[in-house]
C-alpha cells in the first residue's frame, strides 16, 4: 500500500506543482488580483465541471479494478474502450457548455470586479482543453485500477517540466505579465492546456502499446451499453458526491468574495498551500478504492478490512505532522504566492483555524473510497450530500449572515468535516459487518456442498 501510495502522492504532487507554478507566476509576475481570479472563482468553476466527470470516471476505475481482480479479460476490454469513449464525449460537452457560460459563472459567484475579466478569460481557455484533460485522467485511472501508478507518474513529471517552461516563455519571456491581468492569465491558461494535450497523447500511447488485458484499440473506442450501465451505476453517485462538495465550496467562494478582494486573494493563496493535504488524502482514497476493488473482485473480504485499517493509519500518521507544519510555517508558505502583507496575515489566520481539523476529514476520504471500491456508491453520496453540502449550505445561508466574518465561514468546514466523518464511520462498520456475515454464510454453504459431494 505504501509503495502504491507514494507513487500516487508523487504523481499528485507533480499534478499540483504545475498548478502551483501557475499561481506563483500569476501572483508575482501579474498581481494578487490575477491570482484571486485564477485560484479563486475560476478554480471553483473548473472543479465543479471536472469534479463531476472525475467522480463519474471513478466508476470505470472501480469496474476495471474488480474485473482485473477477478481475471475477466473480455469485460476489462469492454470497460476500457467504453471509458475512453466516455471521456471524449464528456470532454466535448463540458467544453461547449463551459465556453458559453463562463462570463455568467464568474458573475453569479460575485467575483470582485478587479478579477472578473481575467477569471472569464482563464475559464474559456481552460475549457478548450477539457477533452485531453479528461482523456489523461481516465487513462491514468485505468492504469491505476490495474495497480500501475509508475507510468502515470512519469507522464506527470514530463507534463510538469513542460508547463514550467511554457509559463516562463508565455508570461515572462513574451512579457504577457506586464501587459495586464488578462494577458498574463491567458498565457498561463494556454500553457496549461498544452501540457494536458501532451499528457493525453502519452497516456493513449501507453494504453495502445500495452499487451495486457487493458490494451486500447483506437478502432474499438465505442460505448458498450451493459458496461456503460455498470460504470454509470457507480460513477453517477460518485460524480454527484464530488459535485455537491464543489457546489458547497462554490457557495463558500461567493461568501469569501463578498468580504473583499484581500480576503478573496488570501483564500486563493491558502488554497494553494492546503492542497498539499488534499492531494495526500486524495491519493490515499485512490489507494483504498483500488485495493478494495481488486480484493472485493477476487472475493478476499479480509484483505478489504486490512487495507482499510492500513489506509486510516497511514492517513493519521501523515495528517497530524502536516497540520503542525502548516501552522508553524504558514506565513512563509503563503509568501511564496503573494507579497501583500495584509493578504498573508489573513491567510495565516485561515491556516490556524482550519489546519488542526484536517484529521477529522480522514474518515470521509478513506471510507468513501473503500465503499466505492466494493461497488457501493449511493449511500456514500447521500452521506456526503447531507454532511457536506446540506449542512454547509444551511450554515452559509442562515448562520453566516448573523455574523459576517471569515471565521464564521471557516467554522462551516469544522462542523461539516466532523459530522460527515462520524456518519461514514457508523455506516462503514454496519456495511462491512453485513458483508462479513454474507461472506461467512456463503463460505459455510460452499463447505457443506463440497462435503455433501464427497
Amino acid at each position: 500500500m505504501l509503495t502504491f501510495f507514494f507513487a500516487l502522492l508523487l504523481g499528485a504532487f507533480f499534478q499540483q506543482l504545475y498548478n502551483t507554478i501557475d499561481a506563483i507566476i500569476v501572483g508575482r509576475a501579474v498581481g494578487s488580483d490575477a491570482l484571486g481570479a485564477v485560484g479563486g472563482s475560476a478554480a471553483m468553476v473548473v472543479n465543479l465541471f471536472l469534479g463531476f466527470f472525475l467522480g463519474l470516471s471513478s466508476g470505470a476505475t472501480v469496474v476495471i479494478s474488480q474485473f482485473y481482480g477477478a481475471g475477466k479479460r473480455e469485460e476489462i476490454d469492454k470497460a476500457v474502450h467504453t471509458a475512453i469513449a466516455l471521456s471524449i464525449a464528456g470532454g466535448a460537452v463540458i467544453t461547449a457548455i463551459g465556453v458559453l457560460i463562463s462570463p455568467w459563472l464568474i458573475s453569479v459567484m460575485k467575483t470582485p470586479v478587479e478579477q472578473a475579466e481575467a477569471g472569464t478569460m482563464y475559464l474559456r481557455i481552460f475549457f478548450l482543453g477539457m477533452i485531453p484533460n479528461l482523456i489523461y485522467n481516465m487513462g491514468a485511472g485505468i492504469l491505476r485500477a490495474v495497480g500501475d501508478s509508475r507510468r502515470p507518474l512519469i507522464v506527470l513529471i514530463i507534463s510538469c517540466i513542460v508547463n514550467i517552461l511554457l509559463d516562463i516563455i508565455f508570461v515572462v519571456g513574451f512579457g504577457l505579465g506586464r501587459m495586464g491581468d488578462v494577458y498574463g492569465v491567458a498565457g498561463v491558461a494556454v500553457a496549461t492546456i498544452l501540457c494536458q494535450l501532451i499528457s493525453a497523447a502519452i497516456i493513449i500511447f501507453i494504453l495502445v502499446r500495452s499487451d495486457d488485458s487493458y490494451r486500447l484499440d483506437i478502432r474499438k473506442i465505442r460505448f458498450d451499453a451493459i458496461m456503460l450501465s455498470k460504470i454509470i451505476k457507480i460513477g453517477i453517485p460518485a460524480g454527484f458526491q464530488t459535485t455537491t462538495y464543489t457546489l458547497s465550496n462554490t457557495l463558500i467562494q461567493v461568501s469569501i468574495n463578498s468580504l473583499g478582494k484581500d480576503v478573496a486573494s488570501a483564500w486563493a493563496a491558502y488554497g494553494k498551500v492546503d492542497v498539499l493535504f488534499w492531494m495526500t488524502i486524495g491519493s490515499l482514497g485512490t489507494v483504498a478504492t483500488t485495493f478494495a476493488g481488486q480484493n472485493y473482485g477476487a472475493g478476499k473480504y479480509d484483505r478489504v478490512r486490512k487495507s482499510t485499517r492500513q489506509a486510516l493509519a497511514i492517513a493519521t500518521v501523515i495528517t497530524i505532522p502536516l497540520s503542525i507544519f502548516f501552522c508553524v510555517f504558514g506565513n512563509i508558505l503563503l509568501g511564496i504566492f503573494v507579497v501583500d502583507k495584509n493578504v498573508i496575515d489573513i491567510g495565516v489566520q485561515m491556516i490556524y483555524y482550519l489546519a488542526p481539523f484536517y484529521i477529522t476529514y480522514v474518515c470521509v476520504e478513506i471510507f468513501a473510497g473503500v465503499l466505492r471500491g466494493m461497488g457501493d456508491a449511493f449511500i456514500p453520496m447521500m452521506i456526503t450530500l447531507f454532511g457536506i453540502c446540506v449542512l454547509r449550505v444551511i450554515w452559509i445561508l442562515f448562520v453566516f449572515p448573523m455574523h459576517r466574518t471569515v471565521e464564521m465561514i471557516e467554522m462551516s468546514y469544522r462542523v461539516t468535516w466532523c459530522t460527515t466523518s462520524a456518519m461514514f464511520l457508523v455506516y462503514y462498520l454496519i456495511y462491512i459487518n453485513m458483508k462479513g456475515i454474507k461472506n461467512e454464510k456463503a463460505r459455510g454453504e460452499n463447505d457443506w456442498k463440497r462435503a455433501h459431494k464427497l
